[in-house]
């Protein structure tokens, strides 16, 4: 039996080959545990098959079918783009061409001066959680304003001296 891949490239990314299949595939962004899934089945790869121990030819099929999910009849709730403002599709998107996407969606929320857009400009959470307490990390405000009143006093010192 041939040797174990450790390291499988599906889609431009390096995907662990001693995971089972299904947990595998969910290593690269934009593919989650049902579509995993829904691929694995359709490919009748068994649940216990390491993508390691997979055929090239198996894993150019698994990498066509990530990439046209119109191939496998999965159903369009597990896609991750429905309804795509652009051209009205449902659509299935990973990796890069995902991470582009999400960054033109949120460039549109601040051009066109949105609730969610203004809090994604400064940086606080966008979905309604509370910030009392949490999403703290950061800028610190004390921390800027002692180095505010430093710089003052620095500057305002050599001011008098000068006068």
């Amino acid at each position: 039996m041939a040797e174990t891949q450790q390291i499988v490239r599906i889609a431009r990314t390096g995907v662990d080959g001693a995971k089972p299949v299904d947990k595998a595939l969910t290593g690269l962004k934009g593919v989650g545990d049902m579509y995993a899934n829904a691929v694995a089945k359709k490919l009748d790869i068994d649940e216990d098959k390491r993508l390691g121990d997979l055929s090239e030819d198996k894993i150019d099929e698994i990498e066509e079918m990530i990439k046209n999910p119109d191939q496998i009849d999965i159903p369009e709730w597990v896609r991750n783009r429905r309804k795509d403002r652009d051209s009205g599709e449902d659509n299935h998107i990973i990796e890069s061409d995902l991470e582009l996407k999400e960054e033109f969606d949120i460039r549109r929320l601040k051009e066109i001066n949105s609730y969610k857009g203004w809090r994604h400009e400064i940086g606080l959470p966008v979905r309604g959680q509370k910030t009392k307490s949490s999403f703290r990390s950061g800028s610190k405000i004390g921390v800027s304003r002692a180095r505010l009143q430093e710089e003052a006093s620095e500057g305002g010192g050599e001011e008098e001296g000068e006068e």
